[in-house]
C-alpha cells in the first residue's frame, strides 16, 4: 500500500464491506498487569428488562484494567451492605465489591448500588439513579464510568458512543452505504446517514452533538454537517475536485479540510458561520488528513511532499509548516490525545502498517500493534484507549489498544465488517 492508494482508494473511492446492524462481539486480547479483582454481584431485581450487573460486568472487564470475578465462583449474592460478609470475599481474593438493587415503580426505574472495599470494610460509593426502561443501559454505564474513576483516578468511557461506517452489497457491484452511531460496547447501532453512493471520514463535533462527514451522494464528494438530535444536515463543501477529510476546531466553529478546488489538495479552515475559507497549505503535492489539537493553536496533517507521507504541523492561521514525523517510511492519519500529548498515527514500514503513537514532548514514536493493515486511529475521551480499523485473514474489525500497548480489544460483529471508527468526544 503506497500513500497515493491509502488517500484516493481508500479515503475517496471508499470501502466495499459488507454491512452489519448486529451488536459487537467483544475480545479482550490483553490486559493490565496489575489488574484489580473485583466482583460485580447480581442486582437484586424483579421484571426489570435488563441485566444491570452483566453490562457492568462487561464494561469493566473489556477495560484491561480490572480482573472480574465469575458469577459461579461468588460465596453469596448480597444485594444490600448489611447481608456482606467481607471476610467470605477476602477468601474468594476480592479486592472490591460491588452489589445493587433495582426496583420497578410501574414502569420506571430506581437504580441503587454500592461500591465496596473488601479489606477495609468500607463503602467507596453509593448511589441512587432514576430511569426509564428506556434508560437503563444507558444508567449501567454511567455506574461503570463512576466505578472506574473511583478505582482509577480516570474518566470512564462507558457512556460514550463510536461512530463507523458500514456498507452493504445489493448485487451486480452496487452497495448501499450507512453512516452508524452505536453505544461504545457496540449496542443499539443507529443509521445517521444512508447513501449508494460511497459514505466516509465521519467527525464528531467537540460537543458530540453534530456529525461531519464526506458523501458521494450527489455523484461527487461533498462535505456535510449533521445535527444527530434531529437528522437536520447542511453540505458545507462542494467544490470542484476533492473534499475531503473534515476536523473539526475545539470551538467547533470551524472545519478543517482537504480541498482540491485550486490544484493539487491542500488543507483550509471553513468558518461554518460566514462560510469563509482560509487556506493553511500551499504544496504542490498531496496534503490531507487534517487534526487540530486540543488547543486549537495547531493543525497536523498527512503529506507527501518530501517524497514519502509523513506528518507535519502548521498554526491554524496558516504558515510555520514544519514536518515531524522522521521514524519510518510511512506515517499518517494523525489523532490528537485530548490532552494534546500524545498523537496517534498510522506508521508504516515497508508493507506493515500498525498505529504509532508519538510523544509531543520528545517526538519518540511508541508502536501499539502488530499491523499488518491497521489504520484509522480515534483516542477515547479519557486518553486511556485508541480506537482503530484493522483488517487481517481477508475480514476487517475494529480494535483498540492502551496508550502503553498493554490492553488489547478486538471489537468484531456477527456479521459483516465496519471501517472508519470515530470515538465521540463526550457521552
Amino acid at each position: 500500500m503506497n500513500f497515493f492508494r491509502l488517500i484516493f482508494v481508500c479515503t475517496v473511492l471508499g470501502f466495499n464491506i459488507s454491512s452489519s446492524y448486529a451488536e459487537l462481539n467483544i475480545e479482550i486480547i490483553g490486559g493490565a498487569e496489575s489488574a484489580l479483582p473485583v466482583a460485580i454481584v447480581p442486582f437484586a431485581s424483579q421484571g426489570v428488562p435488563v441485566d444491570i450487573r452483566n453490562i457492568i460486568n462487561a464494561d469493566l472487564e473489556r477495560s484491561g484494567y480490572f480482573k472480574m470475578m465469575a458469577e459461579q465462583g461468588m460465596p453469596s449474592r448480597p444485594s444490600t451492605p448489611a447481608e456482606v460478609d467481607f471476610n467470605s470475599w477476602k477468601g474468594v481474593g476480592q479486592n472490591y465489591l460491588t452489589i445493587g438493587r433495582v426496583n420497578n415503580n410501574g414502569g420506571q426505574y430506581s437504580v441503587e448500588f454500592q461500591l465496596l472495599d473488601v479489606y477495609k470494610g468500607e463503602q467507596l460509593l453509593g448511589y441512587q439513579i432514576n430511569s426509564s426502561a428506556a434508560d437503563l443501559r444507558k444508567t449501567a454505564h454511567t455506574i461503570s464510568d463512576m466505578i472506574f474513576e473511583k478505582l482509577t483516578g480516570k474518566k470512564g468511557v462507558f457512556s460514550g458512543r463510536i461512530a463507523y461506517i458500514t456498507s452493504n452489497s445489493l448485487g451486480n457491484k452496487k452497495w448501499t452505504y450507512q453512516l452508524q452511531v452505536a453505544d461504545a460496547d457496540g449496542v443499539n447501532p443507529q443509521t445517521i446517514a444512508t447513501s449508494n453512493e460511497p459514505i466516509m471520514s465521519p467527525s464528531w463535533s467537540p460537543d458530540g452533538r453534530q456529525m461531519a462527514y464526506v458523501s458521494f451522494e450527489r455523484k461527487r464528494a461533498a462535505i456535510y454537517v449533521q445535527t444527530l438530535a434531529t437528522g437536520a444536515r447542511t453540505r458545507v463543501a462542494e467544490f470542484a475536485g476533492i473534499n475531503g477529510a473534515p476536523a473539526w476546531s475545539p470551538d467547533s466553529t470551524r472545519l478543517a479540510l482537504t480541498l482540491s478546488k485550486d490544484g493539487s489538495p491542500d488543507i483550509y479552515v471553513l468558518n461554518l458561520a460566514t462560510r469563509a475559507l482560509t487556506k493553511i497549505t500551499n504544496s504542490l503535492a498531496i496534503d490531507t488528513e487534517p487534526t487540530w489539537s486540543p488547543d486549537g493553536n495547531n493543525i497536523v496533517f498527512t503529506s507527501g511532499r518530501g517524497g514519502k507521507p509523513q506528518l507535519y504541523m502548521a498554526s491554524s492561521q496558516g504558515g510555520n509548516e514544519q514536518r515531524i514525523t522522521f521514524t519510518g517510511d510511512y506515517n499518517a492519519r494523525a489523532s490528537f490525545s485530548p490532552d494534546g500529548k500524545y498523537l496517534a498515527m498510522v506508521h508504516g514500514n515497508g508493507n506493515n502498517y500498525r498505529i504509532g503513537v508519538m510523544d509531543m514532548a520528545s517526538r519518540a514514536i511508541n508502536v501499539l500493534t502488530s499491523g499488518p493493515t491497521d489504520e484509522s486511529p480515534s483516542f477515547a475521551p479519557n486518553g486511556t484507549m485508541i480506537l482503530y480499523a484493522s483488517r487481517k485473514g481477508g475480514a476487517g474489525f475494529l480494535s483498540a489498544v492502551s496508550l502503553d500497548g498493554k490492553m488489547q480489544q478486538k471489537l468484531v460483529f456477527n456479521s459483516g465488517e465496519v471501517r472508519e471508527p470515530a470515538w465521540s468526544p463526550v457521552p
